[in-house]
């Protein structure tokens, strides 16, 4: 990072959260919370917000710290259910605000891609570019677009694979075996799913389809419904498949479809 300030303020509300809180302080980064603005906002050199799923709470943490951090801080934001350019819109500094995102798990990433929204400032880019890098992790520019590249086109698989469940065209065990042995996919769709969070999932298919309005963006009806049931993978220990520790068996209710 391009300052000698090592403080990195991290906040937001996503599964990656714990594993980048992890990563900056194997890295010698100091990490904070919010907290932080309100005692000393001058010791921190940078900003990494991660909320995809409300984005009411995105907004007014961003808004907060735009408020009260020094104009001349980034502010590096996931734009997984928004686009970068949108979540500058809601500061005063759109030049501080530049775009992130990727899927947990974080270590099986060896590259985060970065997207400027239409104000971020060059700046901001190299200081983004600058902070991934020291991390260990490759860096990749991408168009600011709900989703970017990797997350928005694993999502729409996945969506894809819950409407064939949906119609009855195969079971979860059996659509994620015919993609792993398929196409050579280090996980199945559904299975990859539960690892990544179905709400994290859903977030990027409902932005998609927010901003493009297009059909082949719209979400499955059951993905929203396990979403709301609260039924998101692996952390809440049933997903397309329910879970026990580290072993995992077919949700039986998700075979009955």
């Amino acid at each position: 990072m391009s300052t000698t300030n090592n403080t990195v303020l991290l906040t937001g509300e996503s599964v990656l959260l714990p594993e980048l809180k992890e990563l900056f302080a194997s890295k010698d980064y100091e990490v904070v919370t919010e907290k932080a603005v309100e005692n000393d906002a001058q010791k921190i050199g940078l900003a990494v917000e991660v909320s995809n799923v409300d984005l009411e709470l995105k907004k007014a943490v961003i808004q907060k710290l735009d408020r009260e951090l020094p104009p001349d801080v980034p502010i590096l934001t996931t734009s997984l259910g928004v686009s970068a350019t949108e979540v500058a819109s809601w500061t005063r500094h759109p030049e501080r605000v530049c775009g992130f995102g990727t899927f947990r798990p974080l270590s099986e990433r060896k590259l985060l891609e970065l997207a400027p929204g239409l104000r971020t400032s060059l700046e901001t880019l190299k200081r983004a570019e600058a902070f991934f890098q020291s991390l260990g992790k490759n860096t990749a520019v991408v168009q600011d677009e709900t989703g970017l590249v990797f997350p928005r086109v694993l999502s729409l698989i996945i969506n894809e694979a819950v409407f064939a469940v949906m119609e009855g065209t195969a079971t979860p065990r059996d659509i994620d075996i015919a993609m792993k042995k398929g196409t050579n996919y280090p996980y199945g769709p559904l299975e990859w799913a539960d690892q990544i969070g179905l709400d994290e999932v859903y977030a990027v298919i409902r932005g998609l389809h927010r901003d493009l309005a297009e059909e082949r963006y719209r979400p499955a009806p059951l993905l929203r419904k396990m979403v709301l049931a609260g039924m998101l993978g692996v952390r809440s220990g049933e997903g397309f498949y329910t879970y026990s520790g580290e072993a995992a068996r077919p949700s039986t209710r998700r075979d009955e479809q």
